[in-house]
């Protein structure tokens, strides 16, 4: 055994909570606040952790703690080891419930927007006894809460390194520019080429999100900048923002509903990556049977679906 694992073993999750508090509060007192534990005994417990790992976890500024690279590193796996009992209580919860397992599945927004609602809704019809826990994350996260083991399954836009994943292609979207009403490319129906919008001030996503970095890797090429004024995490803030004429925005072509909803002016884009592929994985080699049910179920309903419209 690591010797390192052994002197860690040690410590329950009272100090690893009192951690993870430390960190994210940046203060000693909120975080014995919070885990209800003495001011003198919280601080015992942060000098005995450190004593452990043989490196300070925190540097002192005042009353401010400012976490160490060895401090972050805690952070990280700690958040993971919180994360993981409170799957494990969830999980037990279920089977009293009668619910038998649980399958843990991130998906970024386009995803969940363009197909995988009604997919997630005809699958718990199916398997009325597999819970599926669903978080919403950019893609660059849905990829990263894989390799970490956040995540049994995974969907996300193209774009993202999926080393050390099995990964399938299960459906597609479209990009497509909104305007305001009255915009000098709104007139047209005509597909607009990416470089004559450069101009402009632009709407997008959070960091991390697969579409941002399609739009800075497309404006890099044409030599320029993205003029990005405002960032948002939802289609709905964007078209918002939007009609209030902040900026054009890039949005699939299912949010274009939203947009015309309101009014909003929706050009298809002319470059050839305006069509992007929607990837469902899990972590290679990791054998989880409820996993691979849902990722099956996944590609056969995005199969069938797409069967029908190509038939009508």
């Amino acid at each position: 055994m690591n010797p390192m694992v052994k002197h860690l073993s040690r410590f329950d999750l009272v100090s690893v909570r009192l951690l993870v508090d430390c960190v994210q509060h940046g203060s000693l007192s909120a975080a014995a606040e919070r885990s209800h534990l003495a001011l003198p005994a919280a601080s015992r417990r942060i000098k005995d952790l450190e004593l452990a790992v043989g490196a300070d976890l925190f540097e002192r500024q005042g009353r401010r703690l400012q976490a160490t690279p060895a401090g972050r590193t805690f952070y990280r796996h700690g958040v993971g080891i919180l994360q993981a009992v409170e799957l494990l209580g969830a999980e037990l919860t279920n089977m009293q419930l009668g619910t038998l397992t649980q399958v843990r599945l991130s998906a970024s927004t386009a995803a969940l927007s363009q197909s995988l609602s009604p997919i997630l809704r005809d699958y718990a019809r199916e398997f009325p006894r597999v819970r599926v826990h669903l978080e919403e994350q950019v893609s660059e996260m849905v990829v990263k809460s894989l390799h970490e083991g956040r995540a049994d399954v995974g969907v996300f836009v193209e774009g993202q390194e999926t080393q050390g994943l099995d990964v399938h292609a299960f459906d597609q979207d479209e990009l497509v520019f909104v305007f305001p009403p009255g915009h000098r490319f709104s007139h047209e129906q005509t597909p607009l080429a990416f470089a004559e919008a450069l101009d402009e001030d632009w709407i997008s996503f959070s960091d991390g999100a697969a579409l941002l970095r399609r739009l800075h890797e497309a404006a890099h090429a044409e030599g320029r900048v993205l003029k990005l004024r405002m960032q948002t995490r939802s289609f709905d803030t964007m078209c918002h923002l939007v009609a209030a004429r902040m900026g054009i925005a890039m949005l699939p072509g299912v949010a274009a509903q939203i947009a015309r909803g309101m009014g909003l002016v929706c050009r298809p884009l002319a470059e050839p990556w305006a069509i992007r592929q929607l990837l469902v994985a899990t972590r290679s080699g990791i054998v989880n049977p409820h996993a691979s049910s849902l990722v099956l179920f996944i590609r056969e309903h995005s199969r069938r679906h797409l069967t029908e419209r190509e038939g009508k």
